[in-house]
């Protein structure tokens, strides 16, 4: 990676603006000191934090980016199609909504909602079934509004909700040679029914020590993407795929645009 600017030189068009300079006074030190290590190099794009991960994963701007990460974390070819909004069903007991992160439908109607978790839940499970039972819901109401008298329940595909945990909590390490943990509803008699909901969770946490710095395949090069910035790692990883190039140029133009990349930090 290139180096960024000088520590000097974005202190000093940092305090040339008043509302730049009021940002970054509000940030406490770490996010300071973050601020200051990406923009002079030092330091890597925290993706795992939303406006970042939305950044590089643009549904609207960059929908082969996630149609290739959900497709390699499904184990199926997917097409992002469009984004959804990512607002949901309101929680009438606590007059909230539901947010996620980023919603999207793929070309085959299915929906998937991808999950940035920084905090380790001790609910993690209980979480997502909540989110998976809202994007459900939600499909059911528009399908059923879209076709009237036509509507059948074949109508409703799948829900997908993938989360990303940066932390993962003692539940994940009750298995510590894994990372990715896929899960779906089945019978215990061995009868298929298509029960639509299915959820994959990926220990950040856990794939950085099992992974030990390896490239293994483009899977593991995303995470990779998520979870590391040493240069020896995004040397691999541009080597044996191409289509990380682009990303990682389009991160280090960003260190140029002091404004932008604080007002994401802040």
């Amino acid at each position: 990676m290139k180096n960024g600017l000088t520590k000097e030189e974005v202190l000093r068009r940092v305090s040339a603006n008043a509302g730049m300079e009021a940002a970054y006074q509000g940030m406490p030190g770490k996010w300071q000191e973050r601020f200051l290590n990406f923009c002079t190099g030092k330091g890597g794009l925290p993706i795992t934090y939303d406006p970042f991960f939305k950044k590089i994963f643009d549904p609207e701007i960059h929908p082969e980016r996630l149609s290739r990460l959900l497709s390699l974390v499904l184990g199926k070819e997917l097409k992002v199609h469009r984004a959804l909004p990512n607002e949901g069903t309101r929680i009438l007991d606590e007059g909230s909504l539901v947010i996620m992160d980023i919603v999207v439908e793929m070309g085959d109607g299915s929906i998937a909602d991808v999950e940035i978790q920084k905090i380790p839940y001790l609910f993690p499970g209980e979480r997502a079934a909540c989110y998976s039972a809202d994007l459900l819901m939600r499909q059911y109401l528009r399908v059923k509004g879209e076709r009237g008298k036509k509507f059948s329940y074949r109508d409703i595909k799948k829900v997908y909700t993938v989360v990303l945990l940066e932390k993962s909590s003692e539940d994940f390490r009750t298995v510590p040679e894994a990372w990715i943990h896929k899960s779906r509803q089945k019978s215990d008699t061995g009868i298929e029914l298509e029960l639509l909901q299915e959820y994959v969770f990926i220990a950040l946490d856990m794939f950085r020590r099992i992974s030990q710095n390896k490239v293994e395949g483009e899977l593991e090069a995303w995470m990779h993407l998520l979870s590391s910035d040493n240069p020896e790692v995004v040397g691999q990883i541009v080597g044996r795929y191409p289509v990380f190039r682009e990303i990682y140029e389009e991160i280090e133009a960003f260190r140029q645009d002091i404004g932008g990349v604080l007002d994401m930090f802040s």
